[in-house]
Formats: C-alpha cells, structure tokens, sequence
C-alpha cells in the first residue's frame, strides 16, 4: 500500500532512541523528510546517520518555550511540517508525597506544556494548508494509572480531552489529531525495569513486550493522507494490557 507520503515533512520529537526513532525511521522509509529532536546531540548525530533522518536538532522538552523553537526550526529548515509527533521522555516514578514540588513543574512542562507550546506553532500553518497530522506519544497511563507514576497518570489522563477538544476544531481543515498510547514495550526505559517473562506474561495478556515497530507501523498510517477520517481517537498498542474498555 502506498501512504502517499513522499515528500511529506514530519517532526518527531524524541526521535533519537526508542518508540520516536522507530516512528522516524518507519516516515524516512515511507519517503517524508524527516527531522529529529532530543537532548543528546551526540544520539541524535548517530540515529540520524543509522535511519538516513535528514535533519536533527537538539532541544530539552522539560524547559519552557523549547518544544515551540524547535518546531520553529524545523519549520524554518523544512519549510512547513505536514506531520507532528509528540513524544517525550517518562517522569521518574514516584508516590504523591515523595514527589517533589520541583518534579511538579518539571513534568507538568515537558508532559504537558511541551504539547501546547508545538500545537500553537503548527496548528496555523497546517490550516493554512490544509493538512495536517499530529500523533501526541503517550502511555496508557493516559486511560489507566499505572503504580507510582503519579505525574504521569495525572498530566497524561488529561490528553484524551485536550486531543478531543482540538482535533474536532481542526477537522474541517484537513488535520487530524489522535494520541497513541503504547503499553509495555521493549525500549531502553522499559530494560531498565528489569521484568521477568513471569511477570511480563502476568501484565500482559498477549505474553510480550511489544516492538516498537509495531507502534511505528500504526503511527505511519495514521500519519498518512490514508488516514484522514481518523481523529480525535486514542488508540492502545498495548497487547491487551489495559483493563478498561
């Protein structure tokens, strides 16, 4: 199936490891020019040499005003950006009253405000041309509040809203909006937990981690002209972990 989305200019933010490079990498394969952004340079300049990613740029999420100047820059070098990816890195674990007032702030900006800050910036232009795909990378965390991640079920949980809200203003002008929301996938930040088969099988109903490429390959999609009557929806790639409907 061709995607028709040579040409298209996309900005994955988070681009440089896990779920954003494996999204990068599926939209350079697809034929979109494609920038990255994250904080290492140093692993920016290596997935961008490895996914043949045309451009990169380096930016903090977590610090106000950096997700709108790197989405200016983008624009600047690309010209326009036909498709937005949101994503960032997950907050530290932490109970509510272990968190810090500090750590309130910080992952309100970079869960949050970072989304905000981007959406303002692309919004106008994709109206102006009337097309426009933006995915907002989240969890389900978004649906479902996972153990002592208390930042992140509460800053994530109010997405759906915010995607609802904003996608049905925009639909008319060719722009669709919809959040993903991976489960418990096989990325570095997951490695970390160190989750035995047990317990994975336990969480998971499908028995795995899922791959990246598995959310990369929907994200592509939805990314693309195919997927225009598509919006507003919060999709789970998650093997079936959550427990909800």
């Amino acid at each position: 199936m061709d995607l028709k989305l040579k040409g298209k200019k996309a900005l994955v933010m988070g681009g440089s490891t896990g779920l954003g490079r494996s999204i990068a990498e599926a939209l350079v394969q697809e034929g979109a020019e494609v920038a990255i952004c994250s904080r290492s340079l140093e692993k920016l300049k290596k997935a961008a040499a490895m996914i043949h990613c045309q451009h990169y740029f380096s930016c903090d999420l977590s610090k106000p005003g950096e997700s709108k100047r790197v989405v200016e820059e983008a624009m600047k070098k690309m010209g326009l950006i036909d498709i937005l990816v949101t994503n960032t890195g997950g907050p530290q674990k932490a109970h509510f009253l272990e968190v810090s007032e500090n750590q309130w702030q910080e992952d309100f900006q970079n869960l949050w405000m970072s989304v905000v800050e981007s959406l303002k910036v692309v919004l106008p232009k994709m109206k102006e041309n009337n097309f426009g795909r933006i995915l907002l990378v989240t969890s389900i965390a978004a649906k479902e509040p996972l153990p002592g991640l208390t930042t992140s079920n509460g800053f994530r949980a109010g997405l759906p809203g915010l995607c609802k809200s904003i996608s049905n203003e925009y639909a008319a002008y060719g722009i669709t909006l919809n959040l993903l929301l991976p489960g418990y996938t096989n990325t570095d930040r997951l490695k970390e937990l160190n989750l035995s088969d047990e317990k994975i099988k336990q969480m998971v109903p499908s028995g795995r981690l899922g791959d990246p490429q598995e959310l990369a390959d929907l994200a592509t999609f939805l990314a693309s002209p195919r997927a225009g009557y598509i919006t507003g929806q919060s999709i789970a790639v998650d093997g079936g972990a959550l427990k909800g409907l």
